[in-house]
């Protein structure tokens, strides 16, 4: 007969802290903020400026005041949400159980592609502020497809996202995002799940040293804020700079937004390659695409920087890079840019 060791209390609280701080601070960042706002999209068929741009044209000439302009004004969007996540991220190393995550996001199967993908969902982050959740999600033994498929889902389903877009852009946008977020969701994450299988790096299932269940490290609180202390000092430097960097070197990466820009390949595979390495707010890129389309440029640029800014940057991927193999990255940094070409063909295939 086979016998199941009951959850120690404190793993209980700690799972129990964790689901409140989720619930609270998604209400507080996410939820109740973006429930307002898609009555103001509906009501004016915009959610903003570009944040590329502002009210011009084009992006500001490379200087240090572009710089901090840009970081200022992202810093503004995202500081709350990144707070969140690195409250989370720390909370999922410290209070959660390691068996618990890889009994859901542990496995190699289509199986934990899918869990990981639909519990993104309610979460509806930015790619940089869900990188936190990510390294803990791997530093808790969750399979690289899983966490990927719940990083890219954070953006690429966002449904907050989804329906700004809709008011602003028009439904047939959504359509063409939505299939190719799906296909880069789920798609992604099995390619990667299948790259661990070939490897034989299954995480196991158990025995798993756990602290809440064997007491091999007392002090739940104490492991928090160690853990949120180290995670803060290792992640936000790197970011704060990189930021500063793509903020002055706008002009470089997105030379022209109007009616200059056709359906070219140059065209659409240079701005999947400067969509995927820029970082922006969620749902950033729905003004973006708006004011481009609006100053003229064509439907195939358009697609495929509506697919490459929101689920990676090089921001997010510096922040993550530690807990993924440098072949991972390189596919997934491929796959989003590839994902983008597919959009912008569609796109103009469909008469956007």
């Amino acid at each position: 007969m086979t016998h199941f060791s009951r959850p120690a209390p404190q793993a209980l609280w700690g799972v129990a802290i964790f689901a409140l701080i989720a619930i609270v601070g998604l209400f507080y960042v996410k939820w109740a903020p973006y429930y307002g706002r898609a009555f103001v999209a509906a009501d004016t068929h915009s959610i903003g400026h570009s944040i590329l741009t502002g009210a011009n044209a084009a992006p500001p000439a490379p200087s240090l005041a572009a710089a901090l302009d840009y970081a200022w004004a992202y810093g503004l969007a995202i500081w709350k949400a990144l707070v969140l996540g690195l409250l989370l991220g720390s909370a999922i190393q410290a209070l959660v159980p390691r068996r618990w995550v890889m009994r859901v996001l542990g496995g190699t199967g289509v199986g934990s592609v899918v869990a990981g993908g639909m519990l993104s969902v309610p979460s509806m982050m930015c790619t940089c502020c869900s990188a936190p959740v990510i390294n803990g999600l791997r530093q808790q033994r969750a399979a690289s497809g899983s966490t990927v498929a719940f990083w890219l889902g954070n953006t690429m389903l966002n449904p907050a996202t989804l329906v700004f877009m809709g008011f602003v852009l028009g439904w047939h946008w959504v359509g063409l995002r939505l299939g190719v977020g799906i296909v880069m969701v789920f798609g992604l994450g099995w390619i990667l799940n299948r790259m661990s299988q070939a490897r034989g790096d299954c995480a196991p299932r158990v025995p798993v040293k756990d602290a809440f269940v064997d007491g091999a490290e007392p002090g739940m609180f104490v492991r928090w804020l160690r853990s949120l202390t180290r995670m803060t000092l290792q992640l936000l430097p790197e970011y704060l700079v990189i930021v500063l960097l793509l903020g002055a070197a706008r002009a470089w990466l997105f030379p022209a937004l109007d009616v200059g820009v056709d359906n070219s390949l140059l065209w659409i595979v240079g701005l999947a390659i400067a969509g995927m390495l820029f970082v922006i707010p969620t749902a950033g890129e729905v003004p973006i695409v708006q004011a481009a389309l609006s100053l003229g440029m064509a439907a195939g640029p358009a697609a495929a920087l509506l697919v490459t800014l929101p689920p990676i940057s090089l921001p997010s991927l510096a922040m993550v890079y530690r807990s993924f193999r440098r072949t991972e990255l390189a596919l997934l940094m491929g796959g989003v840019v590839a994902l983008g070409v597919g959009a912008a063909g569609l796109a103009i295939a469909l008469g956007f």
